[in-house]
C-alpha cells in the first residue's frame, strides 16, 4: 500500500493517503490490499471501501455505496450496489460527512459478514 501511496505523489496521493488512513483506522481488523491495482480497506476478506487516484481527482469508493445513508449527497454512481466519492485537488469536501461514510461502511460490512456466519450456521 505503501508503495502505491509513493507512486501517486502529489496532492492526489495526499488526498488518497488521507482517507485511506480513515480506512484503517476504522476497526482492528480492517485488511488492506490492492485490488484492481488500487487500495482496498476490507473486514477479513469482503472489501468496504477504496481510494483510487485519476488524472484530476480521487475516488473514494464504497462496494456496497448504493446501500450506505447519505444525507449530504455526497455519493455519485449509478450502479445496482457502488458508489464513490470523486474528490478533487482544491475543492473542500465535507469531511464530517465524508468520514461518515466511510464508518458506515466498515459497520454495514461487519453485519454482512455476521449475517452471513449466522445463514451459513443455520444451513447445517
Amino acid at each position: 500500500m505503501d508503495c502505491w501511496i509513493r507512486d501517486h505523489s502529489g496532492d492526489r496521493g495526499t488526498i488518497a493517503l488521507r482517507w485511506f488512513e480513515v480506512m484503517r483506522a476504522c476497526g482492528k481488523d480492517v485488511r488492506e490490499l490492492l485490488h484492481d491495482g488500487h487500495p482496498t480497506a476490507c473486514v477479513g476478506d469482503a472489501a468496504f471501501a477504496y481510494v483510487n487516484a485519476f488524472t484530476a481527482h480521487v475516488n473514494v469508493g464504497f462496494f456496497r455505496g448504493a446501500d450506505l445513508p447519505d444525507p449530504q449527497g455526497l455519493l455519485e454512481g449509478t450502479g445496482k450496489v457502488m458508489r464513490h466519492v470523486k474528490l478533487r485537488p482544491g475543492v473542500a469536501v465535507d469531511a464530517t460527512a465524508l468520514t461518515a461514510l466511510i464508518h458506515a461502511a466498515y459497520a454495514d460490512m461487519t453485519v454482512q459478514l455476521a449475517n452471513a456466519r449466522i445463514r451459513a450456521r443455520n444451513c447445517h
